[in-house]
């Protein structure tokens, strides 16, 4: 486009109306969105490639590693998997009460959501978009719109997706918001994101809110996006000035937005996914612990 000629000016007039033309289409008639998917598509190996590196010094590291780390890690793991099962009893007992509630309620008996574990296979490198690239896409049943955890908490939500790759916008972008609730006592705000990777903003909270320091936000369900009851975020400082309507509050998210390799991907409706990809938490009612799965699929 750009070799020498006798017309390199129109050229140059011909890239910007085509480039014009591409932005408006785009951003006010969503024309570029099956483009859009099927470039994320052609690009999946790109990602993969660019993580092989990291697999690969991940794969190495191991076959180095001393046995005496080996013994460590494993006797740590034995520990952690003998709290976890005390746990799932537990969790087993409060299931099964809470199934004949519901059934007292004539409510659904569905404890919990199910999910996909996925990967994340790439950052956005624009600094003031907050996305990633996990490596489950619509061939996996994923869709727009679906809310992404990790191990911690909320994490966001998918963008969009392709085939085999799906972009997430995670809950510190500027441009997302969250509904969310204290826990301690049900009162209901919206969490923004503010652009800052560990710092989020709970807004609309008059001055007489009861909120402290230290309570734990979690989603509310409200709008229908994200699942209720799950961890968002935890007050970390409160400032009231004297006269405005508000509190300035800020919070730091539970999720590991920055840190997470491994994240779930929420299914609100049974089905949405393919066989063999989810893992219900509930397993029919029989109280099935995080040992059962097979390595490597859950953590």
């Amino acid at each position: 486009m750009f070799v020498q000629g006798p017309v390199p000016g129109f050229r140059l007039l011909f890239v910007l109306v085509l480039s014009l033309v591409l932005i408006v289409a785009d951003a006010r008639f969503d024309r570029l969105e099956e483009v859009r998917s099927r470039i994320s598509t052609f690009l999946a190996p790109v990602f993969w490639l660019g993580n092989a590196p990291d697999r690969l010094g991940d794969w190495f590291a191991g076959l180095v590693t001393p046995r005496e780390d080996l013994v460590s890690e494993n006797e740590a793991l034995k520990a952690r998997l003998m709290i976890l099962e005390r746990r799932a009893l537990k969790y087993a007992a409060v299931a099964a009460e809470n199934n004949r509630l519901r059934e007292l309620m004539n409510a659904s008996g569905t404890l919990d959501d199910r999910v996909v574990v996925a990967e994340v296979v790439g950052v956005s490198p624009d600094p003031y978009s907050h996305e990633v690239i996990i490596n489950k896409g619509s061939r996996d049943g994923v869709s727009a719109g679906q809310a992404i955890l990790d191990a911690n908490g909320l994490m966001g939500q998918v963008l969009y997706t392709s085939a085999f790759t799906s972009r997430v916008l995670l809950i510190s972008d500027s441009s997302h918001a969250v509904p969310v609730e204290v826990l301690r006592n049900g009162l209901r705000a919206i969490l923004l994101g503010n652009g800052d990777i560990g710092q989020l903003e709970l807004v609309h909270v008059p001055d007489t809110g009861d909120i402290r320091e230290g309570d734990v936000l979690v989603s509310s369900g409200l709008g229908g996006r994200f699942p209720k009851g799950y961890p968002v975020a935890e007050v970390s400082s409160i400032t009231k000035d004297p006269g405005a309507p508000f509190i300035t509050i800020h919070a730091e998210p539970m999720a590991s937005l920055s840190r997470s390799k491994l994240v779930l991907v929420v299914f609100q409706e049974a089905g949405a996914a393919g066989a063999g990809e989810l893992y219900d938490q509930q397993d029919d009612g029989e109280g099935g612990s995080a040992g059962d799965a097979e390595p490597g699929e859950a953590r």
